[in-house]
Order: structure tokens, then sequence, then C-alpha cells
């Protein structure tokens, strides 16, 4: 395929994937999917299989069994709802399907995972504008206190690169967006930068992770190669503060989900978590990196 097709798929595809994962609670049909990727029904599907290595059908079944995974590991749902939820009729089917990816039964999953407190969970970040802080707790973990913080926040226009393998390669999806906006005049003043991480590397293959580099824009910013753009949904978020190398960031998710979340009375949303990088990692020692982490939270 020549690199300019193979761009232009990528560009065509990208809505595609983030419509799949925005709606994974709906019927996704073949059609409305090729019509968002301006594809034909009959050519869709093997384009989608060839440029992603599986099936649409395996794509949307994989993201609705590992987001019941997190569900299984930090939710209170109970299991048959979470088998709804992923799209299965029965518990009998949910539960099949569940252990030929996982290797255990979705209530040993999760009887196994709480008897941890290690948490690795999918990340990201909205744009902070027009959030609202309207309370505050505490949690103390291990001896120490953990500042959580609810804040709520409006949906956000971002424009954004997709990264797909381990998330410590992502590098290159920020150089991307970052060269781009550098050549349009776009980066200055208040511009947040945002990872959204929406897989958890303990539940998806290192070479399935998902990961997208973003920056707010406007309504006037048009997507063009392999720069998306998405609208980030907004509601109410569990917030705090990482301070150190993101190498780490993972210690404080597992404060956060493992720790806080089950004895906040809140339930999570079925959104990804948000990262908020507030310093520059090029000019700051990784000890000195300050970091929000947003884990999306339903509305009481």
């Amino acid at each position: 395929m020549r690199e300019s097709t193979l761009q232009d798929y990528k560009r065509r595809l990208l809505p595609v994937l983030v419509h799949i994962q925005m709606h994974l609670d709906e019927e996704l049909e073949l059609e409305e999917l090729a019509n968002i990727a301006f594809f034909s029904p009959y050519h869709f599907h093997r384009i989608f299989k060839g440029m992603l290595g599986e099936s649409l059908k395996s794509h949307i079944r994989r993201l609705r069994l590992e987001r019941a995974a997190l569900q299984l590991r930090v939710g209170r749902l109970q299991v048959t709802q979470i088998a709804l939820n992923a799209g299965y009729r029965t518990h009998e089917a949910f539960t099949r399907s569940f252990k030929a990816s996982f290797g255990v039964s979705p209530s040993q999953f999760r009887m196994d995972r709480r008897a941890s407190d290690s948490l690795k969970a999918a990340s990201g970040v909205h744009y902070l504008e027009g959030m609202e802080l309207f309370d505050f707790r505490t949690a103390r973990t291990g001896g120490q206190t953990m500042d959580v913080r609810i804040k709520k926040m409006n949906p956000i226009r971002v424009a954004f690169v997709r990264h797909t393998g381990p998330y410590s390669l992502c590098g290159n999806a920020w150089d991307k967006l970052l060269t781009y906006m550098g050549k349009e005049g776009l980066i200055g003043g208040d511009l947040l930068f945002i990872g959204i991480c929406y897989d958890d590397p303990e539940v998806t293959p290192p070479d399935k992770v998902r990961y997208d580099a973003c920056v707010a824009v406007d309504d006037n910013f048009a997507p063009i190669g392999e720069i998306g753009v998405q609208v980030i949904d907004g509601g109410e978020f569990a917030v705090t503060t990482h301070f150190g190398p993101y190498d780490k960031l993972g210690e404080t998710y597992g404060k956060l989900f493992g720790q806080w979340l089950p004895r906040s009375g809140r339930e999570l949303r079925s959104s990804p978590c948000f990262e908020v990088y507030l310093n520059d990692p090029q000019g700051t020692d990784p000890e000195d990196l300050i970091t929000d982490i947003y884990m999306p939270l339903e509305e009481k």
C-alpha cells in the first residue's frame, strides 16, 4: 500500500475507533461504521481487519470484555449486569467468553484482583476549562494522606494522535502532534498537554494498548492526516496529583483505584481516566514532574 494511501486509510479509520469506544453500550452496525470511514460496507470489514490485525467483531468484543474486567476489579456491579453491559444475553455465555480471554471465571477474577491492592488502570485527561471544584476528600493510604478532590468539568474538543502499543513508547505520537501544532502556531499560552490511556496493561495485550496524545482546540480546528479530533465527555471526576516520574504513575493509580475508590461510596463511569501534564518533561527532572490524574465518576 502506498504511503499516501496508508495515511489516508488511517485518517478515515480513526473516527471509527473513537466512535466504537464511545458507544460500546450500543449496537454497532457494520453499515454505520463503514459510513463514518467513507468505505463501502462490502470492503470495510476487510480493510478494518487488514489495518488493525483483528476483525471488527473481535475488536468490539475485546473492548467490551476488557471494560468488563475493569468493572470487576474496581466496581460493585453484579456479574449479571456486567455481562449485559458487555453485550451478552446470559451469564453463561459471558463466563465462557471471559474465561477464554482471561483464563478464569468473572467471579474468580474479581476475587483474585480484590485480594490485591495493586491496580494499574486505564488513564488519561480532560482540558480543565469550565471545571468547578465542589467537594474535597482525603483518603488514608498506607499511613500517608492521599488528597482526592471531586471536580466537575465541561466536555472539551481535542486534537489528538493515537499510539497503539506500550505506553512507554508513546513519544512518537507526541512528536507528530506537537510538530504540527508548532508549525501552525498553535502552541503557547495556556495550552494543556493531555493524555488519554484507554487500556489497563495488565488486561490488554501490549500491542493493543491505546493512547491518545491530545491538546485542546476550538471549533475551527479540522482533522488532518494522522491528527484526529474528538470530544471528551465532561462530568464528575475524582482528582489526585502524582509527583515524580511517569513510570511511577501506576503506584498512584493503585492507591486511587485500590484504596480510595472502595471507601469513597462512588461508582466509576464507563469512560477512561485522564492525565494532565503540568510541567514540561523535556526541561524538568523526572522527580519534579507533576501530573493530575482524573478518574471519571457516575453522577450522584
